[in-house]
Protein backbone atom coordinates (compact mmCIF):
# COMPACT_ATOMS: atom_id res chain seq x y z
CA UNK A 1 0.00 0.00 0.00
CA UNK A 2 1.14 3.52 -0.87
CA UNK A 3 2.05 5.77 2.31
CA UNK A 4 1.42 9.59 1.55
CA UNK A 5 2.88 12.18 3.54
CA UNK A 6 -0.26 13.82 5.05
CA UNK A 7 -1.22 17.36 3.65
CA UNK A 8 0.98 17.38 0.40
CA UNK A 9 -1.41 17.65 -2.75
CA UNK A 10 0.13 20.33 -3.89
CA UNK A 11 4.21 21.27 -4.38
CA UNK A 12 4.33 24.47 -1.68
CA UNK A 13 7.88 26.35 -1.21
CA UNK A 14 9.87 24.54 1.67
CA UNK A 15 9.65 25.52 5.24
CA UNK A 16 12.02 25.41 8.15
CA UNK A 17 12.89 22.11 8.58
CA UNK A 18 14.77 20.26 12.00
CA UNK A 19 13.69 22.95 14.32
CA UNK A 20 15.84 26.13 12.98
CA UNK A 21 14.18 28.90 12.94
CA UNK A 22 15.69 32.57 11.69
CA UNK A 23 16.08 34.68 14.92
CA UNK A 24 18.05 38.09 14.69
CA UNK A 25 21.08 39.48 12.28
CA UNK A 26 21.36 39.59 9.14
CA UNK A 27 21.55 35.43 8.01
CA UNK A 28 24.00 33.74 5.74
CA UNK A 29 23.37 34.09 1.65
CA UNK A 30 22.74 31.09 -0.11
CA UNK A 31 23.28 29.72 -4.12
CA UNK A 32 20.03 28.95 -6.19
CA UNK A 33 20.05 26.28 -8.19
CA UNK A 34 17.16 26.09 -10.97
CA UNK A 35 14.47 23.42 -11.32
CA UNK A 36 14.54 21.59 -14.57
CA UNK A 37 11.23 19.61 -15.65
CA UNK A 38 12.55 15.50 -15.17
CA UNK A 39 11.93 13.61 -18.30
CA UNK A 40 8.93 11.27 -16.21
CA UNK A 41 7.09 14.64 -16.09
CA UNK A 42 7.73 15.24 -20.33
CA UNK A 43 7.09 11.79 -21.10
CA UNK A 44 4.34 10.29 -18.23
CA UNK A 45 6.86 6.99 -18.05
CA UNK A 46 7.51 5.63 -14.48
CA UNK A 47 11.35 5.02 -15.44
CA UNK A 48 13.21 2.74 -12.58
CA UNK A 49 16.95 3.78 -11.44
CA UNK A 50 19.80 1.75 -9.33
CA UNK A 51 19.80 4.39 -6.59
CA UNK A 52 17.90 7.30 -5.48
CA UNK A 53 19.25 9.68 -2.51
CA UNK A 54 16.38 11.72 -0.83
CA UNK A 55 18.04 14.85 0.84
CA UNK A 56 20.34 17.18 -0.33
CA UNK A 57 22.32 17.62 2.71
CA UNK A 58 25.62 17.43 3.60
CA UNK A 59 25.23 13.23 3.93
CA UNK A 60 22.94 13.03 0.91
CA UNK A 61 25.45 15.45 -1.14
CA UNK A 62 28.14 13.40 0.03
CA UNK A 63 26.38 9.90 -1.26
CA UNK A 64 25.77 11.51 -4.15
CA UNK A 65 29.39 12.80 -4.95
CA UNK A 66 30.86 9.81 -3.99
CA UNK A 67 28.70 7.34 -6.58
CA UNK A 68 29.83 9.92 -9.39
CA UNK A 69 33.11 9.59 -8.61
CA UNK A 70 32.56 5.65 -8.89
CA UNK A 71 30.62 6.49 -12.23
CA UNK A 72 27.60 4.81 -10.62
CA UNK A 73 24.44 6.75 -12.06
CA UNK A 74 22.17 7.90 -9.34
CA UNK A 75 19.04 10.84 -8.79
CA UNK A 76 19.06 12.97 -5.89
CA UNK A 77 15.40 14.19 -4.55
CA UNK A 78 15.67 17.57 -2.47
CA UNK A 79 12.69 19.69 -1.73
CA UNK A 80 14.34 23.01 -1.52
CA UNK A 81 16.56 24.91 -4.11
CA UNK A 82 19.41 25.40 -2.59
CA UNK A 83 22.20 23.99 0.78
CA UNK A 84 22.10 24.56 3.70
CA UNK A 85 18.55 25.92 5.55
CA UNK A 86 17.26 29.03 4.39
CA UNK A 87 17.05 31.90 7.30
CA UNK A 88 19.16 29.48 9.57
CA UNK A 89 22.20 29.47 10.98
CA UNK A 90 25.80 28.15 9.90
CA UNK A 91 24.26 24.55 11.56
CA UNK A 92 28.08 22.27 11.70
CA UNK A 93 30.75 23.58 11.60
CA UNK A 94 33.94 21.24 12.69
CA UNK A 95 35.00 18.67 10.39
CA UNK A 96 37.62 16.18 11.59
CA UNK A 97 40.35 14.49 10.24
CA UNK A 98 38.20 11.46 8.50
CA UNK A 99 35.56 13.65 6.73
CA UNK A 100 38.60 15.59 5.56
CA UNK A 101 40.47 12.61 3.99
CA UNK A 102 36.97 11.54 2.58
CA UNK A 103 36.79 15.35 1.23
CA UNK A 104 40.11 14.88 0.04
CA UNK A 105 39.11 11.66 -2.01
CA UNK A 106 35.88 13.16 -3.59
CA UNK A 107 38.36 16.38 -4.90
CA UNK A 108 36.96 18.84 -2.45
CA UNK A 109 39.18 19.03 -0.05
CA UNK A 110 41.24 22.29 -1.57
CA UNK A 111 38.30 24.38 -1.66
CA UNK A 112 37.62 23.70 1.94
CA UNK A 113 40.85 24.11 3.49
CA UNK A 114 41.39 27.70 1.85
CA UNK A 115 38.04 28.77 2.70
CA UNK A 116 38.25 27.48 6.66
CA UNK A 117 39.85 27.30 9.29
CA UNK A 118 42.44 24.86 10.84
CA UNK A 119 42.99 24.01 14.45
CA UNK A 120 44.16 21.29 16.66
CA UNK A 121 44.37 23.14 20.01
CA UNK A 122 41.48 23.54 22.89
CA UNK A 123 41.44 24.54 26.21
CA UNK A 124 38.50 23.98 28.57
CA UNK A 125 37.96 26.57 31.59
CA UNK A 126 36.48 26.32 35.10
CA UNK A 127 35.94 30.39 35.76
CA UNK A 128 39.33 32.19 35.24
CA UNK A 129 41.02 28.32 35.74
CA UNK A 130 42.15 26.23 32.40
CA UNK A 131 41.17 22.90 33.59
CA UNK A 132 41.94 20.31 30.36
CA UNK A 133 43.82 21.33 27.02
CA UNK A 134 44.87 19.15 24.26
CA UNK A 135 46.59 19.21 20.89
CA UNK A 136 45.38 17.28 18.45
CA UNK A 137 48.40 17.14 16.34
CA UNK A 138 49.79 15.06 18.91
CA UNK A 139 47.84 12.31 19.67
CA UNK A 140 48.44 9.13 17.15
CA UNK A 141 45.59 8.62 15.41
CA UNK A 142 45.72 12.42 14.22
CA UNK A 143 49.29 12.91 13.46
CA UNK A 144 49.75 11.07 10.36
CA UNK A 145 47.71 12.11 8.45
CA UNK A 146 47.95 14.78 4.99
CA UNK A 147 45.19 16.35 6.11
CA UNK A 148 45.31 18.42 9.65
CA UNK A 149 42.88 17.36 12.68
CA UNK A 150 40.18 19.23 11.92
CA UNK A 151 39.00 22.49 10.11
CA UNK A 152 36.27 24.66 11.22
CA UNK A 153 33.76 25.82 8.17
CA UNK A 154 30.05 26.59 7.87
CA UNK A 155 28.24 23.22 6.50
CA UNK A 156 26.56 24.91 3.66
CA UNK A 157 29.83 25.56 2.23
CA UNK A 158 30.88 22.10 2.33
CA UNK A 159 27.81 21.03 0.48
CA UNK A 160 27.78 24.02 -2.17
CA UNK A 161 31.30 22.53 -2.74
CA UNK A 162 29.66 19.22 -3.32
CA UNK A 163 27.08 20.20 -5.96
CA UNK A 164 29.84 21.86 -7.71
CA UNK A 165 32.01 18.43 -7.68
CA UNK A 166 29.13 16.17 -8.57
CA UNK A 167 28.18 18.63 -11.98
CA UNK A 168 31.75 18.14 -12.80
CA UNK A 169 31.64 14.73 -12.75
CA UNK A 170 28.29 13.97 -13.87
CA UNK A 171 26.37 10.46 -13.86
CA UNK A 172 23.95 12.32 -10.56
CA UNK A 173 20.44 13.79 -11.68
CA UNK A 174 20.17 16.59 -9.17
CA UNK A 175 16.77 17.23 -8.93
CA UNK A 176 15.97 20.49 -7.26
CA UNK A 177 12.26 21.34 -5.79
CA UNK A 178 11.60 17.63 -5.51
CA UNK A 179 9.42 16.79 -2.37
CA UNK A 180 8.78 13.15 -2.04
CA UNK A 181 5.16 12.94 -0.70
CA UNK A 182 4.56 9.28 -0.89
CA UNK A 183 6.26 5.97 -0.81
CA UNK A 184 5.96 2.05 -1.32
CA UNK A 185 8.55 -0.88 -1.70
CA UNK A 186 8.11 -4.74 -2.57
CA UNK A 187 10.99 -7.33 -3.16
CA UNK A 188 11.30 -6.07 -6.04
CA UNK A 189 11.78 -2.32 -5.87
CA UNK A 190 10.60 0.49 -4.16
CA UNK A 191 8.35 3.54 -5.59
CA UNK A 192 8.31 7.34 -4.75
CA UNK A 193 5.80 9.59 -5.41
CA UNK A 194 7.39 13.24 -6.51
CA UNK A 195 5.61 16.44 -6.31
CA UNK A 196 7.64 19.81 -7.90
CA UNK A 197 6.05 22.64 -9.21
CA UNK A 198 5.58 21.26 -12.69
CA UNK A 199 3.57 18.70 -11.16
CA UNK A 200 3.89 15.03 -9.28
CA UNK A 201 5.20 11.89 -11.10
CA UNK A 202 6.29 8.66 -9.76
CA UNK A 203 9.38 6.85 -9.69
CA UNK A 204 11.19 3.32 -9.09
CA UNK A 205 14.54 2.98 -7.53
CA UNK A 206 16.38 -0.47 -6.49
CA UNK A 207 17.60 1.03 -3.71
CA UNK A 208 16.39 4.31 -1.75
CA UNK A 209 18.83 6.21 0.72
CA UNK A 210 16.70 8.54 3.23
CA UNK A 211 19.20 11.47 4.11
CA UNK A 212 16.12 13.80 4.73
CA UNK A 213 17.07 14.64 8.53
CA UNK A 214 15.45 14.37 11.97
CA UNK A 215 11.74 15.14 10.66
CA UNK A 216 12.08 12.70 7.86
CA UNK A 217 8.69 10.14 6.79
CA UNK A 218 10.50 7.13 5.75
CA UNK A 219 10.67 6.28 9.68
CA UNK A 220 6.94 5.96 9.52
CA UNK A 221 6.11 4.78 5.85
CA UNK A 222 9.05 2.00 6.87
CA UNK A 223 7.88 1.48 10.48
CA UNK A 224 11.30 2.03 11.93
CA UNK A 225 11.83 2.05 15.63
CA UNK A 226 14.29 3.73 17.66
CA UNK A 227 15.66 4.60 20.86
CA UNK A 228 15.22 7.47 21.88
CA UNK A 229 15.97 10.01 24.92
CA UNK A 230 15.41 13.85 25.48
CA UNK A 231 17.03 16.28 28.10
CA UNK A 232 16.00 19.63 28.94
CA UNK A 233 18.91 21.12 28.04
CA UNK A 234 19.03 24.94 26.36
CA UNK A 235 21.28 26.20 24.31
CA UNK A 236 21.71 29.85 22.08
CA UNK A 237 23.27 29.98 19.49
CA UNK A 238 25.44 33.40 18.67
CA UNK A 239 26.94 33.54 15.20
CA UNK A 240 29.23 37.20 14.96
CA UNK A 241 32.24 38.88 13.87
CA UNK A 242 34.93 40.98 16.86
CA UNK A 243 36.59 43.95 16.06
CA UNK A 244 39.12 42.21 18.23
CA UNK A 245 40.34 38.83 17.68
CA UNK A 246 40.10 36.00 20.23
CA UNK A 247 42.74 33.39 19.54
CA UNK A 248 42.00 30.25 16.81
CA UNK A 249 41.59 27.19 19.21
CA UNK A 250 38.29 25.79 20.57
CA UNK A 251 37.37 27.26 24.17
CA UNK A 252 34.99 25.86 26.03
CA UNK A 253 34.07 26.77 29.66
CA UNK A 254 32.43 24.26 32.46
CA UNK A 255 31.37 26.85 34.05
CA UNK A 256 31.52 30.57 32.52
CA UNK A 257 31.65 33.37 35.49
CA UNK A 258 30.14 35.88 32.40
CA UNK A 259 27.33 33.19 31.53
CA UNK A 260 25.34 32.75 35.51
CA UNK A 261 28.29 29.24 35.71
CA UNK A 262 27.14 27.85 32.53
CA UNK A 263 29.01 26.20 29.79
CA UNK A 264 30.22 28.22 26.95
CA UNK A 265 31.71 27.02 23.45
CA UNK A 266 33.91 29.47 21.45
CA UNK A 267 35.05 28.83 17.31
CA UNK A 268 36.01 30.39 14.42
CA UNK A 269 34.84 29.82 11.02
CA UNK A 270 35.01 30.88 7.98
CA UNK A 271 34.31 34.52 6.85
CA UNK A 272 36.19 35.51 10.52
CA UNK A 273 32.62 34.79 11.86
CA UNK A 274 32.85 33.15 15.45
CA UNK A 275 30.36 30.54 16.81
CA UNK A 276 29.72 31.33 20.90
CA UNK A 277 27.00 28.44 21.98
CA UNK A 278 25.73 29.37 25.22
CA UNK A 279 24.27 27.14 27.82
CA UNK A 280 21.05 28.56 29.01
CA UNK A 281 19.12 27.54 32.21
CA UNK A 282 16.18 24.77 31.85
CA UNK A 283 13.45 27.25 31.86
CA UNK A 284 14.62 29.64 29.97
CA UNK A 285 12.34 30.96 27.25
CA UNK A 286 13.73 31.12 23.49
CA UNK A 287 12.86 34.36 21.93
CA UNK A 288 13.90 36.16 25.31
CA UNK A 289 17.78 34.55 25.27
CA UNK A 290 17.54 35.10 21.15
CA UNK A 291 16.63 38.70 21.51
CA UNK A 292 19.76 40.78 20.30
CA UNK A 293 19.89 42.97 23.31
CA UNK A 294 19.64 40.37 25.39
CA UNK A 295 22.62 38.71 22.91
CA UNK A 296 24.63 41.68 23.25
CA UNK A 297 25.00 42.33 26.94
CA UNK A 298 25.85 38.79 26.85
CA UNK A 299 28.51 39.19 24.67
CA UNK A 300 29.64 42.08 26.22
CA UNK A 301 30.06 40.71 29.65
CA UNK A 302 32.40 37.99 27.97
CA UNK A 303 34.72 40.05 25.36
CA UNK A 304 34.28 43.36 27.14
CA UNK A 305 32.11 46.55 26.43
CA UNK A 306 34.26 48.14 23.81
CA UNK A 307 34.59 45.36 21.59
CA UNK A 308 32.50 46.12 18.20
CA UNK A 309 30.64 42.69 17.49
CA UNK A 310 28.12 42.16 14.06
CA UNK A 311 26.05 39.47 14.51
CA UNK A 312 25.07 37.67 11.74
CA UNK A 313 22.76 34.76 13.26
CA UNK A 314 21.33 34.56 16.61
CA UNK A 315 19.09 31.46 17.53
CA UNK A 316 18.06 29.32 20.44
CA UNK A 317 18.23 25.58 20.28
CA UNK A 318 17.47 22.21 22.51
CA UNK A 319 18.28 18.59 21.54
CA UNK A 320 17.69 14.95 21.69
CA UNK A 321 19.28 11.99 20.86
CA UNK A 322 17.73 9.07 19.02
CA UNK A 323 19.05 6.11 16.98
CA UNK A 324 17.32 3.51 14.88
CA UNK A 325 16.70 -0.32 15.81
CA UNK A 326 18.09 -0.99 12.04
CA UNK A 327 19.40 1.55 9.75
CA UNK A 328 18.28 -1.07 6.78
CA UNK A 329 14.83 -1.51 6.03
CA UNK A 330 14.26 -3.63 2.82
CA UNK A 331 15.34 -1.65 0.53
CA UNK A 332 15.75 2.13 2.41
CA UNK A 333 18.95 2.87 3.70
CA UNK A 334 18.77 5.45 6.57
CA UNK A 335 21.75 7.72 7.11
CA UNK A 336 22.89 10.84 8.58
CA UNK A 337 20.20 12.57 11.45
CA UNK A 338 17.60 9.85 9.83
CA UNK A 339 19.91 7.16 11.28
CA UNK A 340 20.63 8.63 14.32
CA UNK A 341 20.85 12.31 16.13
CA UNK A 342 22.83 13.09 18.56
CA UNK A 343 23.62 15.81 20.94
CA UNK A 344 25.93 19.05 19.57
CA UNK A 345 29.39 17.75 21.60
CA UNK A 346 32.31 16.52 19.70
CA UNK A 347 31.23 17.45 16.04
CA UNK A 348 29.58 13.59 16.05
CA UNK A 349 26.36 14.71 14.08
CA UNK A 350 27.42 15.69 10.24
CA UNK A 351 30.83 13.71 10.56
CA UNK A 352 29.03 10.96 11.33
CA UNK A 353 26.76 11.52 8.05
CA UNK A 354 29.64 11.64 5.78
CA UNK A 355 31.36 8.54 6.80
CA UNK A 356 27.65 6.59 6.49
CA UNK A 357 28.12 8.00 2.75
CA UNK A 358 31.67 6.88 2.46
CA UNK A 359 30.72 3.39 3.70
CA UNK A 360 27.86 2.85 1.73
CA UNK A 361 28.84 4.30 -1.28
CA UNK A 362 31.42 2.05 -2.33
CA UNK A 363 29.24 -1.16 -1.19
CA UNK A 364 26.21 0.05 -3.53
CA UNK A 365 28.86 0.39 -6.45
CA UNK A 366 30.12 -3.24 -6.02
CA UNK A 367 27.07 -4.66 -5.82
CA UNK A 368 25.45 -3.05 -8.73
CA UNK A 369 27.92 -4.16 -11.15
CA UNK A 370 27.71 -7.98 -10.24
CA UNK A 371 31.70 -7.93 -8.47
CA UNK A 372 30.14 -8.30 -4.98
CA UNK A 373 27.69 -10.55 -2.96
CA UNK A 374 23.90 -8.40 -2.29
CA UNK A 375 24.86 -9.51 1.02
CA UNK A 376 27.78 -6.38 1.60
CA UNK A 377 24.72 -4.37 1.83
CA UNK A 378 23.84 -5.83 4.57
CA UNK A 379 27.05 -4.67 6.11
CA UNK A 380 26.17 -0.98 5.88
CA UNK A 381 23.73 -1.78 9.00
CA UNK A 382 26.42 -3.82 10.55
CA UNK A 383 29.26 -1.11 10.71
CA UNK A 384 27.27 2.39 10.53
CA UNK A 385 24.53 1.12 13.52
CA UNK A 386 27.64 0.18 15.75
CA UNK A 387 29.23 3.71 14.95
CA UNK A 388 26.13 5.58 15.74
CA UNK A 389 25.68 3.97 19.02
CA UNK A 390 28.90 4.46 19.88
CA UNK A 391 28.74 8.48 18.80
CA UNK A 392 25.75 8.47 20.84
CA UNK A 393 27.22 6.91 24.35
CA UNK A 394 29.64 9.04 23.83
CA UNK A 395 27.85 12.34 23.64
CA UNK A 396 25.03 11.30 26.22
CA UNK A 397 27.67 11.49 28.79
CA UNK A 398 29.15 14.69 27.75
CA UNK A 399 25.70 16.11 27.94
CA UNK A 400 25.11 14.48 31.58
CA UNK A 401 28.34 16.02 32.58
CA UNK A 402 27.47 19.62 31.24
CA UNK A 403 23.91 19.34 32.70
CA UNK A 404 24.57 16.70 35.70
CA UNK A 405 21.34 15.21 37.30
CA UNK A 406 21.37 15.89 41.05
CA UNK A 407 23.10 13.61 43.73
CA UNK A 408 25.98 11.34 42.39
CA UNK A 409 26.37 13.20 38.97
CA UNK A 410 26.49 16.77 40.53
CA UNK A 411 28.87 15.58 43.09
CA UNK A 412 30.94 14.02 40.34
CA UNK A 413 31.10 16.89 38.07
CA UNK A 414 32.03 18.93 41.44
CA UNK A 415 35.05 17.10 42.59
CA UNK A 416 36.14 16.07 38.75
CA UNK A 417 36.54 20.34 38.61
CA UNK A 418 38.18 20.94 41.65
CA UNK A 419 40.37 18.03 41.21
CA UNK A 420 41.30 19.49 37.78
CA UNK A 421 42.87 22.78 39.33
CA UNK A 422 45.39 21.17 40.87
CA UNK A 423 46.34 17.76 39.58
CA UNK A 424 46.81 16.64 36.20
CA UNK A 425 45.52 13.35 35.82
CA UNK A 426 42.22 14.52 36.94
CA UNK A 427 42.17 16.91 33.80
CA UNK A 428 40.95 14.29 31.47
CA UNK A 429 38.19 13.92 33.31
CA UNK A 430 36.65 17.13 32.32
CA UNK A 431 34.31 16.28 29.67
CA UNK A 432 33.14 19.26 27.76
CA UNK A 433 33.01 16.99 24.12
CA UNK A 434 34.99 14.10 23.29
CA UNK A 435 36.08 15.11 19.72
CA UNK A 436 35.08 12.90 17.01
CA UNK A 437 37.38 10.57 15.22
CA UNK A 438 36.59 7.95 12.69
CA UNK A 439 34.61 4.99 14.36
CA UNK A 440 36.60 1.13 14.68
CA UNK A 441 34.07 -1.50 13.37
CA UNK A 442 33.94 -3.90 16.22
CA UNK A 443 30.72 -5.94 15.17
CA UNK A 444 31.12 -5.71 11.10
CA UNK A 445 30.31 -9.15 9.32
CA UNK A 446 32.63 -8.28 6.45
CA UNK A 447 35.86 -7.36 8.98
CA UNK A 448 37.86 -10.19 10.30
CA UNK A 449 39.38 -9.79 13.57
CA UNK A 450 42.45 -8.05 12.27
CA UNK A 451 40.29 -5.39 10.59
CA UNK A 452 37.90 -2.48 11.12
CA UNK A 453 39.86 -0.04 11.77
CA UNK A 454 40.60 3.43 9.40
CA UNK A 455 43.65 3.75 7.52
CA UNK A 456 44.94 7.18 7.56
CA UNK A 457 45.57 9.52 4.49
CA UNK A 458 49.39 8.88 5.11
CA UNK A 459 52.10 10.24 2.73
CA UNK A 460 54.29 7.83 0.67
CA UNK A 461 56.31 8.08 -2.64
CA UNK A 462 55.79 6.99 -5.78
CA UNK A 463 58.74 5.07 -7.51
CA UNK A 464 59.89 8.16 -9.55
CA UNK A 465 60.42 9.84 -6.01
CA UNK A 466 57.33 12.24 -6.31
CA UNK A 467 55.12 12.67 -3.24
CA UNK A 468 51.67 10.31 -3.07
CA UNK A 469 49.52 9.22 -0.41
CA UNK A 470 47.12 7.03 0.45
CA UNK A 471 43.93 8.63 -1.59
CA UNK A 472 45.87 8.32 -4.76
CA UNK A 473 46.04 4.72 -4.50
CA UNK A 474 42.33 4.27 -3.28
CA UNK A 475 41.17 6.92 -6.36
CA UNK A 476 43.19 4.06 -8.71
CA UNK A 477 41.69 1.64 -6.92
CA UNK A 478 38.11 2.50 -7.91
CA UNK A 479 35.32 0.30 -6.36
CA UNK A 480 37.83 -2.33 -5.97
CA UNK A 481 39.78 -3.64 -2.71
CA UNK A 482 43.10 -2.49 -2.48
CA UNK A 483 45.99 -5.19 -0.88
CA UNK A 484 49.22 -3.79 0.01
CA UNK A 485 52.29 -6.13 0.20
CA UNK A 486 55.26 -4.68 2.56
CA UNK A 487 58.79 -6.33 2.46
CA UNK A 488 59.69 -8.28 -0.23
CA UNK A 489 57.38 -10.34 -2.64
CA UNK A 490 58.58 -13.72 -3.41
CA UNK A 491 58.07 -15.57 -6.78
CA UNK A 492 55.12 -17.70 -5.66
CA UNK A 493 53.39 -14.71 -3.70
CA UNK A 494 54.14 -12.70 -6.72
CA UNK A 495 52.02 -15.43 -8.79
CA UNK A 496 49.32 -15.97 -6.48
CA UNK A 497 48.82 -11.93 -6.06
CA UNK A 498 48.49 -11.90 -9.93
CA UNK A 499 45.81 -14.61 -9.83
CA UNK A 500 43.61 -12.89 -7.43
CA UNK A 501 44.01 -9.58 -9.04
CA UNK A 502 42.44 -11.91 -11.96
CA UNK A 503 39.89 -13.22 -10.36
CA UNK A 504 38.74 -10.55 -8.43
CA UNK A 505 38.07 -7.10 -8.13
CA UNK A 506 41.35 -6.29 -6.63
CA UNK A 507 44.54 -4.12 -7.37
CA UNK A 508 48.01 -5.00 -5.79
CA UNK A 509 50.90 -2.94 -4.60
CA UNK A 510 53.77 -3.63 -3.31
CA UNK A 511 55.43 -1.47 -0.77
CA UNK A 512 59.25 -1.26 0.21
CA UNK A 513 61.11 0.75 2.17
CA UNK A 514 63.46 3.86 0.68
CA UNK A 515 66.55 1.73 -0.90
CA UNK A 516 64.85 -1.83 -0.68
CA UNK A 517 64.59 -3.26 -4.58
CA UNK A 518 60.96 -3.55 -5.87
CA UNK A 519 59.96 -6.91 -6.95
CA UNK A 520 56.70 -5.81 -8.57
CA UNK A 521 56.11 -3.14 -11.52
CA UNK A 522 53.29 -1.08 -9.21
CA UNK A 523 55.00 -0.19 -6.05
CA UNK A 524 55.30 2.58 -3.47
CA UNK A 525 57.99 3.53 -1.25
CA UNK A 526 57.33 4.47 2.52
CA UNK A 527 60.82 6.25 3.46
CA UNK A 528 59.32 6.55 7.06
CA UNK A 529 56.87 3.47 7.56
CA UNK A 530 54.03 6.05 8.13
CA UNK A 531 52.18 4.12 5.44
CA UNK A 532 52.77 0.61 7.51
CA UNK A 533 51.72 2.21 10.44
CA UNK A 534 48.28 3.56 9.11
CA UNK A 535 47.62 -0.45 8.29
CA UNK A 536 48.71 -1.02 12.04
CA UNK A 537 51.06 -3.71 10.47
CA UNK A 538 54.74 -4.69 11.12
CA UNK A 539 57.65 -6.20 9.00
CA UNK A 540 56.45 -8.71 6.42
CA UNK A 541 52.73 -8.05 5.99
CA UNK A 542 50.06 -7.63 3.90
CA UNK A 543 47.11 -5.15 4.38
CA UNK A 544 43.48 -5.69 2.79
CA UNK A 545 42.05 -2.15 2.47
CA UNK A 546 38.55 -0.94 1.66
CA UNK A 547 37.94 1.79 -0.64
CA UNK A 548 36.28 3.88 2.10
CA UNK A 549 40.00 3.61 3.81
CA UNK A 550 39.30 0.69 6.14
CA UNK A 551 41.29 -2.49 6.70
CA UNK A 552 39.20 -5.63 5.83
CA UNK A 553 42.13 -7.78 6.97
CA UNK A 554 45.78 -7.69 7.89
CA UNK A 555 48.33 -10.97 7.88
CA UNK A 556 51.46 -12.24 7.26
CA UNK A 557 51.84 -14.62 4.10
CA UNK A 558 50.30 -14.00 1.10
CA UNK A 559 48.28 -17.12 1.09
CA UNK A 560 44.85 -18.70 1.71
CA UNK A 561 44.16 -16.27 4.03
CA UNK A 562 44.79 -13.51 1.82
CA UNK A 563 41.84 -15.48 -0.43
CA UNK A 564 39.44 -15.75 2.59
CA UNK A 565 39.95 -11.88 3.40
CA UNK A 566 38.74 -10.98 0.11
CA UNK A 567 35.69 -13.55 0.47
CA UNK A 568 34.45 -12.14 3.36
CA UNK A 569 35.52 -7.82 2.74
CA UNK A 570 32.87 -8.56 -0.54
CA UNK A 571 30.31 -10.37 1.48
CA UNK A 572 30.99 -13.91 -0.03
CA UNK A 573 31.70 -15.73 2.90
Amino acid sequence: MTQTLPGATAYRAVAFTNGYEFAQGAGYPLPEYPFVEPPELKTGAVLRHPVVIVGGGISGLTLACSLARLGVAAVLLDEDNTVGVKGASSRGICYTQKSLEIFDKLGIYDRIAKKGVQWSVGRTFAGADEVYSFDLRQQGNFNLSTQPPFINIQQFYIEGFLVERILELGHVDLRWKSRVTAFEQNEDFATLTVDTPAGSYRIEADHVIDATGSHTSFHQWCGATMQSRRGDDRWCIADVRFSKRPPVERHTWVEAPFNENRAVWQHLMADDVWRIDYQMAPDADPDTVSREDVVRERLARQFGADTEVEIVWVGSYAYRSQCLDSLRIGRVFFMGDTAKIVSPFGARGGNTGVADADNLAWKLAAVLRGRASPKLLDSYNDERLDAAQQNVRVTNRTARFLRPADGMERTFRAAAIGLARQHLFARSLINTGRMAVANTYTRSSICEGTGGQSVQNVAFRWPDNAPGAVNDLLRWAGSDLLVLVFGDVTPAAAQRLQQLAQHAPVRCVQVVGPDDRAQALEHVRDPQGHLQGACHVFGHAWALVRPDGYLGATGEAVDGDLVSAVECTLGLK
